[in-house]
C-alpha cells in the first residue's frame, strides 16, 4: 500500500511542497529513504521506528521503502521526521484517513516528543501558496507559522497527541494567530553623545534616506557608540519587510519563538575576522551569511580596514543589487541583501593622524598604504563620508542633556513617509533605493544647483555612480526640511559628504 503525505522543505530561504511517499511491501523487513537525502534525513529511520514504538503503536514487520519528492530536489534537515512517522502509521493502517490538504513538518525524539526545527515561516508560506490549509508543526513553532496568514496552524507537542487527534480521539487546539507586542527593551540613545552634533546631522540623513555612512576618526571619538545609537532612530519595518527579515532568521535558526515576528530592523556587527563565505553566506546547507541577516537593516563593519580583502570586496554587487548570489558544490542560491552598510575605521594604522595630541607617528605613505585597503569601487558605493573629530572637555562636562533618538527619529518617519508615497507603485523604498530612470525627475536641478553640481563633479573627479549618489543624498536632506525641490543648500550640504581627502588625514 502507499501513501502520500504531503510536507514541506527548505531550498535556500524558500520553501517548496514535499510529498513523503511511504510503501509497504513483503520481503525481509527493511527501511530505506530515497529522493536525495542527506545523512539527517536518512538517520529518521532511527528516530521515527523509536517514536512509533514509544507512542503504543506497532512498527510494522516489512520492507518499508520512503520516497521524498520531488526526487531530483536534495533533502536536508529533520523536518521530514514527522510526515514520515504519519506515512508509516497511515500505510500500516494504524491511521485510518488523513487530511488531503493538510501537510506536517517537525523533528521527532526517540521518546515521540516533537522538536522545533528551523525554516518554519517560509515552509508556512509555501504551504498557504500550495494550496494547504492544515499545517501540522512542533508546538514551539505554531506562534511562528500563524505569521503566514490563511492557514490552520496545529502545535503537535508528542507523536501521542498527534495520533489521538488524527484518529479523532483528543483534537488539538488551533494555535492562535501571533500578534506582535510593543517592544519593551530600550535601544541606545542618541542623548548619551555629547558633542558630535556633525556626525549626529549626517547619522539623520542616513536614517532618513537609506544611505550607506562611513566614519573616521581616531580612537574614543565615538564612532562605534554613534553607529550602534543608528536603529534607535530607524523607522519600523513594514508587514512585508517584517515578514521577509523573519523568514531568513528563521532559517538560520536565530527567532525566537516567543517573539518569532522581527519588528525592529536587525543590527548585525561581524568581527573583522569573518569570512567572505560567513558574510555573503553558503556552507553545506547553503544558509545564509550576515548580509542577508542585515536584510531591511544595518549592517555595521566597525575597523573596516581590517576585514580581508575578498570580505570587502564580496559586497560590491549586493550593494547595488540588493541581493546576493551564492554559487556552491551544493548549488547556486540568491538571497535578498538590501542593507544599510555602516562603517568606522582610523585615519590611519596608529590611530591618531589629526588628534590634537599630536602622538602619530604615521608617515604619508603609511597612511595611504593604510587607506589603500579599502578599494575605490567600494568608496565610490558609500553615500557619506564624515570626518568624526575628537570630543572636547568642554562637549563632555556640558550640562545640557542632547536631542534624543526620539524627536530626531519623527523627522526621519516623515522623510520616509514623503518618500514612500513618492515612490508608490515601485520597489523602491526609500532614497537610497531610488532607480536611475527616477533621477530626473525626482532630483531635478534649477540652474544654480547645476551650476554646484558641474563645478563639484570636475573639481572632485566624481563618477557617474558618485553623482548619482550625491543626487540621492541631496533630495533626502530635501525630504527632512521639507522641501519639494532641492536647493542649493541642500545639494551643497550633499557634495561635502563626498569629501574623500578625510581618508588622506
Amino acid at each position: 500500500m502507499v501513501v502520500s503525505i504531503r510536507s514541506l522543505g527548505l531550498n535556500g530561504i524558500s520553501g517548496y511542497e514535499v510529498s513523503a511517499e511511504c510503501f509497504l511491501s513483503g520481503g525481509l523487513p527493511a527501511f530505506d529513504i530515497v529522493g536525495l537525502p542527506d545523512a539527517a534525513v536518512r538517520e529518521a529511520r532511527e528516530r521515527v521506528r523509536a517514536a512509533v514504538k514509544n507512542c503504543g503503536a506497532k512498527f510494522p514487520v516489512s520492507r518499508i521503502t520512503v520516497n521524498l519528492a520531488p526526487a531530483n530536489q536534495k533533502k536536508a534537515g529533520t523536518v521530514y521526521d514527522l510526515p514520515i512517522f504519519v506515512g508509516i502509521l497511515a500505510a500500516s493502517d494504524e491511521l485510518k484517513r488523513i487530511p488531503p490538504d493538510a501537510a506536517f513538518i517537525g523533528e521527532l525524539s526517540l521518546t515521540g516528543a516533537v522538536r522545533s526545527v528551523s525554516g518554519v515561516l517560509p515552509m508556512a508560506l509555501a504551504a498557504r501558496a500550495a494550496g494547504i490549509r492544515t499545517l501540522f508543526v512542533p508546538a514551539e513553532n505554531a506562534a511562528e507559522a500563524t505569521l503566514a496568514g490563511g492557514l490552520t496552524v496545529y502545535g503537535v507537542p508528542d507523536v501521542a497527541a498527534l495520533t489521538a487527534h488524527l484518529r479523532g480521539e483528543a483534537l488539538l487546539s488551533p494555535a492562535h494567530p501571533w500578534v506582535p507586542e510593543d517592544e519593551t527593551d530600550a535601544l541606545p540613545d542618541l542623548r548619551d553623545v555629547m558633542g558630535q552634533e556633525n556626525v549626529k546631522r549626517a547619522l539623520e540623513i542616513a536614517a532618513a534616506g537609506g544611505h550607506n555612512l562611513l566614519l573616521i576618526g581616531s580612537p574614543g571619538s565615538g564612532k562605534s557608540m554613534l553607529a550602534k545609537r543608528l536603529p534607535s532612530i530607524l523607522p519600523d519595518m513594514t508587514r512585508a519587510e517584517a515578514l521577509e527579515t523573519s523568514g531568513v532568521w528563521s532559517v538560520a535558526g536565530l527567532t525566537d519563538p516567543r517573539r518569532p515576528l522581527l519588528t525592529r530592523r536587525p543590527f548585525r556587527s561581524p568581527h573583522h575576522t569573518v569570512s567572505a563565505a560567513a558574510l555573503s553566506g553558503g556552507g553545506p546547507a547553503l544558509r545564509p551569511g550576515e548580509m542577508s541577516l542585515a536584510h531591511n537593516g544595518v549592517l555595521f563593519l566597525d575597523e573596516l580596514p581590517e576585514f580581508h580583502r575578498d570580505v570587502l570586496e564580496a559586497m560590491r554587487q549586493p550593494l547595488e543589487d540588493g541581493e546576493v548570489t551564492v554559487a556552491r558544490a551544493g548549488g547556486t542560491l540568491r538571497l535578498p541583501a538590501r542593507f544599510q552598510l555602516v562603517c568606522a575605521m582610523n585615519p590611519c594604522r596608529c590611530g591618531w593622524r589629526g588628534h590634537p595630541s599630536g602622538r602619530c607617528t604615521c608617515s604619508d605613505r603609511e597612511v595611504e598604504k593604510y587607506v589603500e585597503k579599502i578599494s575605490g569601487p567600494l568608496l565610490d558605493r558609500i553615500d557619506l563620508h564624515v570626518s568624526v573629530p575628537s570630543v572636547e572637555y568642554e562637549a563632555l562636562r556640558r550640562r545640557t542633556v542632547p536631542e534624543d533618538s526620539a524627536a530626531v527619529r519623527s523627522r526621519v518617519i516623515a522623510a520616509r513617509t514623503r518618500q514612500l508615497e513618492r515612490f508608490s507603485g515601485t520597489d523602491a523604498a526609500c532614497n537610497a533605493q531610488m532607480p536611475p530612470s527616477m533621477l530626473a525627475q525626482c532630483c531635478e536641478l534649477d540652474a544654480p544647483c547645476e551650476a554646484l553640481m558641474r563645478s563639484a563633479f570636475e573639481r572632485m573627479g566624481l563618477t557617474a555612480r558618485s553623482h548619482d549618489r550625491v543626487l540621492r543624498v541631496a533630495r533626502t536632506i530635501a525630504d527632512l526640511d521639507g522641501a519639494e525641490r532641492i536647493e542649493p543648500a541642500h545639494l551643497a550640504e550633499a557634495i561635502q559628504y563626498r569629501n574623500t581627502d578625510i581618508l588622506k588625514g
